[in-house]
């Protein structure tokens, strides 16, 4: 097959030549079981080969458990596994390797004491004579194959394992599931660690493989990388296939619907609460990442934080919350003034911050929901110097029940729920804590639709309890979907504010790029 898009995505035309024709793999009312569960629910859908074919649902819609059946992780209770219309028996991995069906998974297996290249050869090092490795080799095939696949000044095949950054780790699943032949590869959340750079060189590699007849499937809850690389969409919903369509011949809104039973406004819409009660008073904040700030957020009102890359308001965030230094001007909560630098003393008074990295700045990954809720009300469950565990346990479970947060037990351990559902958690123990103040740092990132459906109801919630919310995003249609007020920044600095009313992607956008545009902002705090 021909390349469509030539030859500056660095690959090899022996990497471009695929001479057997396109292999199509399928699934045939396939329907999956695990005790009283039924995650999937007679599913009939083709993977041709040629064509990049995403896989949408929200958390628990049963795409893992379908890639699991395609990949021989799972058998199906009914149903069965094609390949150009002959049935596979997928026991185990080794068998789905052996057809040539290979998944790239979310949560990169890395070796850590070992090199980039052994990783990526793990199962078939070039030996020599006596077993021992052939390193000659094995460096010239890491090598030829960074090359190939497109990869070569981006991952240095000797780095240990143990170095790597969470996007290296990502490449070398890429590159040990495009070793061997391959008849279909499934992406499972590839860009979730990549920079822009990386996500360009991948794409680039999947338009090849398309292009060479691989059947590829792509698994992402991101729209705009979906409308982007692949050519048809298929939507799980409770287990059920709710559609495939065209990419060219659906939109953003229509995959919603199909996902979650609504369009994304109806997901936005909440009524508007504030009262004249400030709660939040910023004045001429100034640290080493931001300067001369003034903000104000009145109890049961939203507030939008809006801005682009390095526009300073994550900075912000950690300063009102006393985790970074403000070097001059004051915090005031309900009242009260806050000492730089005491995130206790912030907490104490009624402030609570979800920061924007969950897993590394927020969670303790390895404890259970139930340590994970109750670590900042410890106080209000000691009696004596001991935790009052049925207390604890009764606090954790009617938070997770609340926030509709999706797991067997209270005891599950963070890690092992979706990114939607950490987040739920997250925020469970900030409401536990019953804040005046909740700052939200991209509430929604690396979570699914159906996931930020609930996210925006916890959060007109909070707003109707009273609760001055303060929410960060970079995506425009959350920021005007949910806010009252926007406030924009630029360059660690307030350009300018909108009502809701005169709120738009447009103007945002002018006062988010003001210096670029050499647009005179209004004065921090004022109405655009």
């Amino acid at each position: 097959m021909s390349r469509a898009h030539g030859s500056q995505d660095g690959l090899s035309d022996t990497a471009r030549h695929r001479p057997s024709p396109p292999s199509s793999v399928s699934v045939r009312s396939v329907t999956k079981r695990f005790g009283a569960v039924q995650a999937l629910s007679d599913v009939t859908l083709d993977f041709p080969g040629g064509r990049v074919t995403a896989l949408m649902g929200e958390n628990g819609a049963g795409k893992s458990t379908l890639l699991k059946i395609l990949t021989g992780e799972h058998r199906p209770t009914t149903g069965r596994v094609e390949m150009n219309g002959a049935r596979l028996d997928l026991r185990t991995p080794a068998d789905a390797r052996t057809a040539g069906i290979r998944i790239i998974p979310q949560e990169p297996e890395i070796i850590p004491h070992v090199s980039v290249a052994e990783n990526v050869y793990a199962g078939s090092l070039p030996r020599r004579a006596g077993r021992r490795l052939d390193r000659r080799e094995l460096n010239r095939r890491i090598v030829s194959d960074l090359e190939r696949f497109g990869f070569a000044g981006i991952l240095d095949p000797f780095l240990l394992g143990s170095q790597l950054t969470p996007a290296q780790r990502q490449l070398v699943e890429i590159m040990r599931a495009l070793t061997g032949e391959a008849e279909a590869i499934a992406f499972d959340e590839p860009t979730s660690s990549l920079s822009e750079h990386e996500v360009d060189v991948l794409f680039a590699l999947i338009r090849d493989l398309r292009d060479r007849g691989i059947a590829v499937i792509y698994v992402s809850h991101r729209m705009k990388e979906i409308f982007r690389l692949a050519d048809r969409i298929a939507v799980l919903r409770d287990g059920a296939l709710a559609g495939v369509h065209d990419t060219a011949d659906t939109s953003d809104d229509a995959l919603v619907r199909l996902m979650v039973g609504r369009d994304l406004s109806t997901m936005l819409s909440r009524p508007r609460v504030a009262t004249d009660r400030l709660v939040l008073d910023v004045r001429d904040v100034t640290t080493d990442h931001v300067r001369d700030v003034d903000l104000r957020v009145h109890a049961g009102e939203v507030v939008g934080l809006a801005g682009l890359v390095g526009a300073g308001r994550s900075e912000l965030a950690l300063a009102l919350a006393g985790d970074l230094p403000v070097r001059r001007g004051t915090v005031t909560l309900d009242g009260r003034r806050l000492r730089s630098g005491r995130p206790g003393e912030a907490v104490r008074a009624g402030l609570g911050l979800a920061p924007e990295e969950r897993k590394a700045q927020a969670l303790f990954l390895h404890r259970s929901i139930r340590d994970n809720i109750s670590t900042v009300v410890l106080e209000r469950l000691r009696r004596f110097r001991f935790v009052r565990r049925g207390a604890e346990r009764e606090l954790a479970q009617e938070y997770t029940d609340r926030l509709r947060v999706r797991t067997p037990s209270i005891e599950h351990e963070v890690r092992k729920l979706s990114g939607g559902n950490q987040q739920k958690v997250v925020l469970a123990r900030w409401l536990a804590r019953k804040p005046k103040v909740l700052i939200l740092d991209e509430p929604t990132r690396g979570i699914d639709v159906g996931a930020k459906a609930e996210i925006y109801r916890i959060i007109a919630d909070l707003a109707e309890e009273g609760v001055a919310v303060l929410v960060i995003s970079s995506e425009l249609p959350e920021v005007l979907g949910l806010a009252d007020r926007i406030v924009v920044m630029q360059n660690g600095r307030v350009t300018g504010e909108l009502d809701r009313h005169e709120a738009s992607e447009e103007a945002v956008l002018a006062l988010a790029m003001a210096d670029d545009l050499g647009v005179a902002p209004p004065p921090a705090g004022a109405s655009a």
